[in-house]
């Protein structure tokens, strides 16, 4: 195994560009809102400004490289036209140009990339993207298009990242008209409005909201105008609501936690009307469904109710039985007029974890967990499953596979009922993280098997949705650095890749009323939503009709450019990644790095706004960021993503090592002052980092294991260990996962590093963190351990987030370059100061 090598630099990229004179300013750490003023040297900070400090009697043990000059930084950075499809102010202000030279696996770039002449004034007014920025972007979902297809309801959620809340209100947009007919239907300071149905004829909707009390009810509204007015006092409140097909009843779910039932109000005469209960078991309704005629409903439905467990919790035994044993699930249905209810279900080899009903009414496809205690509640996501299908008219059910640790998903009908499909990895017959496929076969014909479709694309395909005469099947995949709509031809197998945009892209189709949605995010443009009148449109950007801005003020952040990045690595393997210039890129200046390790493994990072790690705050601070697609991920072929299989860290690692000496030898990057973050899988990479190499300056691990062993018990997921490991069982093979894990190895390190991790961690447990703190420690290599409290794998409280945000950079700032303090609490707490107007503080520090 080969220490601090170097790795194997290949093709030459390079940058050229032309600096607008007198947009000169000083790189400083960028933890909050700041604005650059040429006019007069001052900042001007929305909470308090920062002044880097730096006195050589408070040097660290560890020798701190001295910063270089400052380089200049346009005050607008690139807003490319041409790929961006958001609306643009008109008046635009200079930056500089990057202009590529053509090489093999030289960086790809959107051919648009121009920056308009200089404007001394708009430039003024630039500033970079801030922690802030990233906390208080506001988020649009619960897309609802009306029954008829002229407008959309949906949400718009404001953070209050002090008080870790957030609060939403709905809006109503035209689908013909777009963001120019946007209007806010309701407003509430304190409160939420969420979850819009439309009535079925579109004279109404109704939805969620907690503004009399803590509990959530339902309200009706018209959406062009009026007052909402209340239609349900549920005494524990509501907590999903439907409308018949059929138009006739609205049914909602409420009771207390473990035990809610269905209620149903008629459509016609909600308000004053008396709920009544249509189910009535001990145990509460999960998950519900109408038929498509509306006449009846699906359920699924513990078969028990534990009294003993409420009892318990309630006396303060608040032990946690890990993998405790629970009552399988069934299926019920009840007639809604009558509330007649029927056990359609009762079979102790499944549970009913979902399920699927036709279109045509005859069939329901049913995803069934394992009824082994120690497979079905080993995690809360429900992963040892088989698919099942119930023919309605006879109540027989055929099991479709017989594979508990293979992950299915997407089971789905065609809209002619004529085919059931779902989508499986290539291997059904054992557990694997290889690309996935879509199977189908006629539904009725009981016993057959499957047809694999999609066998030449290499690439993960799915069920998205389905075209009107049920031919062909529509899903999003990546591709390198982006995602793409592809169409998956049922007769043939046969996937056409039908979009090409340098962006994240996600097209839906609305089940109810066929309409079609895209999702969008490039790296100048924050996620947003357009409209078109057929899938046939989304491949032609000119009939995309926006719907969705929410985050307007981002097109008056100065942003760095993104782009697609390839290189060799050591094994001669072209490997790619997004790689984001400091703002007011200048060649010929070597920046700092920071290499940004994205999780899985089997993720990818892709070109959309601010994705992985806040890099664009980064790049506003004056660093070059990396974000390498190593070995294990996904969108560059089954193979690039199981090439770790077996031998987990080294082929990523030196895709990303390589990576880095491309950057160098291009002139990009300062090859001396270089850090590494990265959360869960990137986590385990930089603890890899750690004890391979010392040529980073810096190093932050979140989330990341440090032995493989104590690793598979502690964690809430196993069969995924072992097959990126080496497909043998821990228990009678400990070398091949001690000689992967990066404890073993920690005595080679020597970067200073800092590592965060949720106490409660399920996934990646806490105890790994710990054992990589206490080895730091004992080493004598400089470290910090922040616990942030919490029991999911990422840290749950946004205040807690901006603390990680807020340390790291200053880790990094500190260690890498020189410059700055290490994370004091200060930093954080005068962002809470209630009352004071915006810090101003002097270039030279004075406030």
């Amino acid at each position: 195994m080969r220490l601090f090598g170097t790795g194997n630099s290949t093709d030459a990229m390079r940058r050229s560009s032309r600096q607008s004179a007198g947009s000169t300013v000083t790189w400083r750490p960028l933890w909050r809102h700041t604005r650059r003023c040429r006019q007069r040297s001052t900042r001007v900070s929305l909470v308090s400004a920062l002044k880097p400090r730096r006195s050589s009697s408070d040097a660290p043990r560890h020798t701190r490289p001295q910063p270089s000059s400052p380089p200049a930084i346009p005050a607008r950075i690139i807003r490319d036209a041409g790929r961006s499809p958001t609306h643009r102010p008109t008046a635009h202000c200079s930056t500089t140009r990057l202009t590529m030279r053509t090489l093999s696996l030289a960086l790809t770039v959107s051919a648009a990339a121009l920056w308009a002449p200089f404007d001394s004034q708009l430039a003024a007014q630039q500033r970079p993207l801030s922690f802030m920025d990233v906390q208080e972007l506001k988020r649009a979902g619960s897309w609802t298009p009306s029954p008829d297809g002229a407008w959309m309801l949906y949400t718009v959620t404001t953070p209050d990242w002090e008080k870790a809340e957030s609060q939403t209100d709905i809006h109503l947009v035209s689908l013909s008209e777009g963001v120019a007919s946007d209007r806010r239907l309701t407003y509430t300071e304190d409160h939420d409005e969420t979850s819009p149905a439309w009535a079925p004829d579109g004279s109404f909707f109704v939805f969620s909201s907690n503004r009399d009390g803590n509990d959530s009810q339902l309200y009706m509204m018209r959406h062009d105008g009026g007052e909402a007015r209340k239609i349900t006092d549920a005494d524990e409140g509501v907590s999903g609501f439907d409308f018949s097909p059929d138009g006739r009843w609205l049914v909602y779910r409420s009771g207390e936690g473990g035990r809610e039932q269905l209620y149903r109000l008629p459509a016609d005469g909600l308000v004053g009307a008396a709920a009544e209960v249509i189910t009535h078991g001990d145990a509460g309704v999960e998950q519900w469904d109408f038929t498509a005629d509306g006449a009846r409903i699906y359920f699924a439905r513990p078969d028990s109710f534990d009294e003993d467990e409420v009892k318990r919790v309630e006396k303060g035994f608040t032990v946690d039985v890990r993998n405790a044993v629970t009552p399988l699930s069934s299926l019920w249905s009840v007639k809604v007029a009558t509330a007649e209810e029927r056990r359609e279900t009762d079979d102790p080899a499944y549970s009913i974890n979902s399920f699927t009903l036709s279109d045509d009414g005859r069939w329901i496809g049913i995803t069934g967990g394992s009824p082994k205690r120690y497979e079905r509640n080993i995690t809360a996501q429900r992963l040892y499953a088989d698919l099942y299908l119930m023919e309605i008219a006879t109540g027989e059910i055929e099991r479709l596979t017989n594979n508990y640790e293979v992950g299915e998903g997407g089971l789905s009908f065609s809209p002619d009922g004529r085919w059931i499909a779902f989508s499986a990895p290539d291997n059904m017959e054992r557990y694997t993280m290889t690309d996935n496929r879509v199977y189908i076969r006629e539904v009725a014909d009981r016993g057959g098997a499957f047809r694999k479709l999609g066998t030449d694309f290499d690439q993960s395909s799915s069920v998205g949705f389905w075209s009107d005469d049920s031919g062909t099947i529509y899903f999003n995949a990546g591709v390198t650095v982006t995602t793409q709509l592809h169409a998956l031809d049922v007769a043939t197998g046969a996937v056409r890749q039908l979009t090409e945009e340098r962006a994240a892209l996600s097209v839906s189709r609305d089940d109810d009323t066929g309409t079609i949605l895209i999702g969008y995010s490039d790296p100048m443009t924050p996620p947003t939503v357009f409209a078109v009148a057929s899938v046939d449109d989304v491949p032609n950007r000119s009939a995309w009709t926006q719907l969705v801005d929410v985050n307007p003020h981002v097109r008056d952040i100065a942003l760095g450019q993104e782009v697609e990045i390839n290189w060799r690595s050591s094994d001669g393997r072209t490997v790619g990644g997004v790689l984001v210039y400091p703002v007011g890129y200048e060649e010929g200046t070597r920046y700092p790095l920071i290499v940004a390790i994205h999780g899985g493994p089997a993720s990818a990072d892709i070109l959309r706004f601010n994705g992985g790690y806040s890099a664009q705050v980064y790049a506003g601070a004056g660093y070059a960021v990396l974000k390498p697609n190593y070995r294990g991920s996904r969108n560059y072929g089954n193979a690039h993503r199981t090439d770790i299989v077996g031998d987990y860290f080294t082929m990523g690692y030196e895709d990303i090592i390589t990576g880095v000496d491309h950057l160098i030898d291009e002139g990009i990057v300062d090859g001396d002052r270089m850090g590494a973050l990265g959360w869960s899988a990137g986590g385990h990479w930089s603890n890899w980092i750690l004890t391979q190499t010392d040529r980073f300056k810096a190093i932050s691990s979140g989330a990341g294991t440090m032995n493989w062993i104590s690793m598979y018990a502690q964690s809430d997921v196993q069969r995924n260990r072992q097959f990126y490991v080496g497909d043998g069982f821990l228990y009678e093979d400990f070398d091949t996962y001690f000689d992967q894990s990066p404890l073993k190895y920690i005595k080679n390190a020597k970067t200073p590093t800092m590592i965060h991790v949720v106490e409660g961690d399920p996934r990646v447990p806490s105890p790994q963190s710990v054992e990589l703190h206490m080895a730091l420690k004992k080493l004598g290599v400089p470290t910090e351990l922040f616990m942030y409290p919490g029991r999911s794998h990422g840290i749950p409280d946004p205040r807690n987030r901006l603390v990680k945000a807020v340390s790291e950079m200053a880790w990094m700032d500190y260690y890498v370059r020189g410059m700055g303090e290490k994370f004091e609490w200060r930093q954080v707490l005068e962002t809470l100061e209630a009352g004071e107007g915006p810090a101003v503080v002097s270039e030279e520090g004075g406030r």
